[in-house]
């Protein structure tokens, strides 16, 4: 049988152990103490100190500054005495050579050159977009409100058109790469897209540095690709020697697109003549929005690097504590390391997380006591990017990672705050839920989730935990792989995002100031962890799946009978299989209990056979073809909505096919959906006949 390494590490000598031992009888008591010692590590110091290092320089991906967060995560995870390493992938990242903008007030004025630079920072990430077409246009300007698909039907029915003409759009409602997409195939020449003072400026709060929303000079940089990954390998790892994409046929936009602060985007939006928004159109700045065309134009030079020029070197790093028990049984917990900015919010703060549940493990596997599966702590590069570090890891070690990871929890720009918030598989979310009962809220008194209960007026059915859909590296786990991802954070108001201004003077004003909840936040993904790593039987619900489930089933019945399809396409069947298995996992929960309260516990064995058939439940309900929209999106339970980018659609294949109006392939789809739960459920029926 042929062996794949993780990074450095034969896949072969993680089942030593587990070989070694036949027998090793349920230990409550020590898992208990396990996790109150892991409670008690995480501090404020160790956290602020990680956070100010982390985030005294800009460090985008494909920079030397970057290559400097990599050094400094293995430095640390080294010094705890962690085996740790980085791996390195060669990436399409095409960096800025010119980014320019100029106003044109009218016919025959002179063009007005814009500084685009941020006021009030020191170095500066240029402001760009990532994957941006390239150009030199001068051309009018129409305003299209977000760039969503609604807003272009809007401007469809008022008879105007982009054909030709420069958008400009804001940011929010959607991914930024929707608005390019749509811009681009309705005909316009460039873009620009502004952060609106109603969605995080001076209408949400006071700006920075008064206070923590976006000043009038704040940009918001990011991504321009509707794509996961290199560009260059889709679906396959970057590896040294890989087959790559033509450049020229990349699926990536044409036109030039930049971000813009609202103080420059006025200048272009207040000339506007033509008609008058619709009322939900109108933003915050000072006067009435007009559409246009007109007379004001603008003019966009943007060029980045092509060729081999725009290949640059990424690195993840990977730290392990190995596991006594269970060695070839992973739990994983990743945050993303790179930033467009110092990042002190997206995403050092999930980075130090990380970090300091990583200490926390450590200093317990000094002291003699290792978890009994093994732990992965991973810093991604390229994030920012299209998910890139993380794609290519999960692409190259499939796998691997498809054999032996139990779940994944993924920390992300979510700690700077005080409000808690978490999303994931519905497998976790009770053991989210469970250990906010033992984490202390940063703010009290009480645990987090008493702070949590209190927030909405002690109804427990408001507790709700989120679905995961697009944007951060659980794609690679879950979406590619079906493996329970999650993750958990503490949020604010904010309007720092991707701009320079999300820094650790920012953090400390206005975030966390006395890093409270990133000690939290660390405190949570330990004890998180350490029950995934120690508890005999996974702690994975499938109640609560089923349950869930069965319940977003009401969206599909809705979207059937607006098409008044209820004669010929039926969610029954889906239904009718959602209640089995949901009955066959009330039947292991019962089971999993007894075996569990029995003296002399469970054999090693028994133990071994019951989780691997627990990791295959969500594993059965991909299919290697994946999603007709998307091929890389292999999990049937949700995706990120295809026309929102950031929104999460649960059963993706049969909500498309009502989207687009295919009665035939809702009908195909929900039969496959049913078979599919039926799979996964037969897997449960081996979980619970290996504890008889």
């Amino acid at each position: 049988m042929r062996m794949r390494r993780l990074d450095g590490w034969s896949v072969s000598r993680l089942a030593i152990a587990a070989v070694l031992l036949t027998v090793y009888p349920s230990n409550r008591l020590r898992a208990q103490s396990f996790e109150q010692r892991l409670l008690a590590i995480p501090d404020t110091a160790s956290v602020r100190q990680m956070s100010r290092d982390l985030t005294a320089v800009p460090h985008m991906a494909g920079t030397p500054a970057q290559a400097a967060t990599r050094d400094y995560v293995l430095q640390r995870l080294r010094s705890w005495g962690i085996e740790a390493w980085s791996k390195e992938y060669t990436v399409y990242l095409p960096q800025p050579d010119t980014i320019a903008a100029w106003v044109i007030s009218s016919p025959g004025a002179a063009p007005i050159r814009l500084s685009l630079a941020e006021p009030g920072t020191g170095p500066q990430v240029p402001p760009f977009n990532g994957y941006t077409g390239n150009g030199d246009v001068n051309a009018d300007v129409v305003y299209v409100n977000y760039g969503l698909i609604e807003d272009y039907q809007t401007l469809d029915s008022l008879g105007l058109s982009v054909r030709g003409k420069i958008a400009i759009a804001r940011y929010g409602r959607s991914f930024r790469g929707i608005k390019a997409r749509e811009a681009e195939k309705r005909g316009a020449v460039g873009l620009i897209v502004y952060s609106d003072p109603q969605d995080d400026g001076y209408f949400r709060g006071d700006v920075y540095p008064r206070g923590p929303m976006r000043p009038a000079g704040g940009i918001q940089r990011g991504s321009m690709m509707n794509f996961i990954g290199d560009p260059t390998t889709p679906g396959w790892a970057s590896v040294e020697g890989a087959r790559r994409v033509r450049e020229d046929s990349l699926d990536l936009p044409r036109i030039p697109i930049l971000p813009m602060s609202y103080g420059n985007a006025r200048l272009l939006l207040e000339p506007l003549t033509g008609p008058s928004v619709p009322q939900s159109w109108q933003g915050a700045l000072a006067f009435r929005y007009h559409i246009g065309p007109g007379p004001v134009r603008a003019r966009l030079r943007v060029k980045t690097e092509r060729g081999a020029r725009a290949y640059h070197k990424i690195w993840n790093t990977v730290g392990v504590i190995r596991g006594e028990r269970w060695p070839d049984e992973w739990v994983v917990a990743g945050g993303h390391r790179d930033a467009w900015s110092p990042g002190a919010r997206d995403n050092v703060s999930g980075t130090v997380a990380v970090l300091e549940a990583a200490r926390a493990f450590a200093t317990l596997a000094r002291e003699g006591a290792r978890p009994a599966r093994t732990v992965m702590f991973a810093t991604w590069d390229a994030e920012e990017w299209g998910l890139v570090g993380s794609t290519e890891w999960v692409e190259e070690l499939e796998d691997s990672l498809r054999a032996h990871v139990v779940a994944y929890i993924n920390e992300d720009g979510t700690f700077s705050g005080a409000d808690f918030s978490g999303a994931g598989s519905p497998s976790l979310k009770p053991l989210f839920r469970s250990v906010a009962r033992v984490v202390p809220d940063p703010t009290g008194p009480g645990s987090v989730y008493d702070v949590w209960l209190r927030g909405h007026g002690g109804d427990t059915t408001a507790l709700t935990l989120g679905n995961l859909g697009g944007g951060s590296d659980f794609a690679g786990f879950y979406h590619h792989l079906g493996i329970p991802s999650g993750g958990i954070g503490f949020d604010g108001p904010d309007g720092i995002y991707h701009s320079m201004y999300d820094s650790y003077d920012w953090m400390i004003r206005f975030g966390d100031p006395a890093y409270k909840a990133h000690r939290a936040g660390a405190q949570l993904v330990a004890v998180i962890l350490g029950r995934l790593a120690n508890n005999e039987l996974l702690p994975l619900d499938y109640v609560a799946f089923g349950t869930e489930m069965n319940g977003l089933v009401a969206q599909l019945d809705s979207g059937v009978t607006k098409k008044q399809w209820g004669s010929t396409v039926s969610t029954q069947g889906l239904k009718d299989a959602l209640d089995r298995f949901t009955a066959v996992a009330r039947a292991f929960g019962a089971a999993r209990d007894s075996a569990l309260a029995r003296s002399g516990g469970l054999d090693s064995a028994r133990v071994r056979r019951v989780n691997r058939a627990l990791m295959q439940v969500e594993r059965r309900l991909t299919r290697p073809e994946g999603l007709v929209s998307r091929p890389w999106f292999r999990s049937l339970q949700f995706a990120s909505d295809v026309d929102n980018g950031y929104s999460t659609m649960a059963f993706p294949t049969v909500n498309e096919a009502i989207r687009y109006a295919d009665a035939a392939t809702a009908s195909r789809e929900l039969t496959d959906l049913a078979t599919r739960v039926d799979q996964a459920r037969a897997v449960l029926v081996e979980a619970a006949a290996a504890l008889r």
